[in-house]
């Protein structure tokens, strides 16, 4: 039986946090175990300072909400402390390369996390810093947010079902969001379709991250335009349809191509034959675009404990590459048995 204080790997097999198609499903696993404990313990009324007198460095290219947030409380409630280098705060890309700003950070700082506007950027302060980089969004992927995301699903799991054997329905555009859900729900075997306009669909670079975890973990990795795919999804994910990466496209542009079909509305819910059917989004949403009111606010939504599985994951993250991941497993279990 598996040992809810043991995790597989002691130490993380990559020092840092940028995608995880680097890490096997026993990391990822090793990852959720944590962060459900801690959430857990501290919802008992438990208290942690495994982090104490660490820092976490917190750069960011765009504005947030619940990335800045999540990780600022997630170090005070393990002990440390976060620093918010908002956009224009720091040299990073102006003044001072990307290389440079990751070297005197690392001097300064126990782990830094990275918001950015590309890729790239938050790959090259990984590589130039000595200390864990988190990617906490770029162009390409949204990590922190998968982790968030597949906590989600596994609270909300059917009861029938084993988390292989459910399916997990994105509508719209293929943000990082939808690809970075589609990485990590068939890291866990489980079975993703992607349903939206063919032009928007995740490309194949893309889908075949999804096809090789399928390889390996069964499930099975799907796009399609027919809402006949809806049928039997246990949870229906949307995202916005203009974003953050979107402001050269005009909003017309996206009305015309995702609506009505791609709204997802009581009657997208209906067409799931599944009246126990959960929707998540990541937030911020668009009300009354890619989702109407009676869906976020109603009783099939838990985008709210969505939104609050985000400071979930980032103590787990900020516990396990800071490579104390297994000293506060210990620590609850030594407080419990007391």
């Amino acid at each position: 039986m598996d040992n809810p204080y043991v995790l597989t790997h002691q130490t993380p097999t990559h020092k840092d946090y940028i995608d995880t198609t680097d890490f096997d499903q026993s990391e990822i696993l090793d990852i959720i175990k944590v962060s459900t404990a801690v959430r857990s313990f501290l919802k008992s009324g438990g208290t942690l300072e495994t982090l104490y007198h660490q820092n976490l460095a917190m750069i960011f290219e765009q504005k947030s909400t619940r990335t800045r947030v999540s990780f600022e409380v997630a170090m005070e409630q393990l002990g440390g402390h976060a620093l918010n280098l908002a956009p224009g705060a720091i040299q990073l890309g102006a003044h001072e390369t990307i290389g440079d700003t990751a070297k005197v950070l690392a001097r300064m700082c126990n782990l830094i996390m990275a918001r950015v506007d590309r890729h790239a950027s938050v790959v090259e302060l990984a590589e130039k810093s000595t200390v864990p980089v988190i990617n906490g969004m770029s162009d390409y992927n949204h990590p922190t947010q998968e982790m968030g995301d597949i906590i989600t699903i596994l609270d909300h799991l059917p009861a029938d079902k084993a988390w292989n054997d459910v399916k997990v329905v994105f509508v719209g555009d293929c943000t990082q969001v939808c690809a970075s859900l589609m990485m990590i729900t068939t890291k866990l075997g489980m079975n993703f379709v992607h349903y939206g306009p063919q032009d928007k669909w995740l490309s194949d670079d893309i889908l075949n991250i999804g096809r090789a975890n399928v390889q390996q973990y069964g499930g099975s990795v799907q796009v399609s335009d027919d809402p006949a795919i809806l049928k039997g999804a246990d949870f229906l994910y949307t995202d916005v349809w203009y974003g953050l990466y979107d402001n050269e496209t005009p909003k017309e542009v996206y009305m015309r191509d995702f609506y009505p079909k791609y709204q997802v509305n009581d009657e997208m819910l209906a067409a799931t034959e599944n009246p126990n059917v959960k929707f998540m989004h990541c937030l911020p949403a668009n009300r009354g675009e890619e989702v109407t009111d009676s869906v976020l606010d109603g009783p099939h939504s838990v985008a709210w404990d969505e939104a609050e599985n985000r400071l979930t994951a980032q103590r787990g993250l900020c516990l396990y590459f800071g490579g104390v991941a297994q000293d506060a497993l210990n620590e609850i279990k030594r407080q419990k048995e007391e």
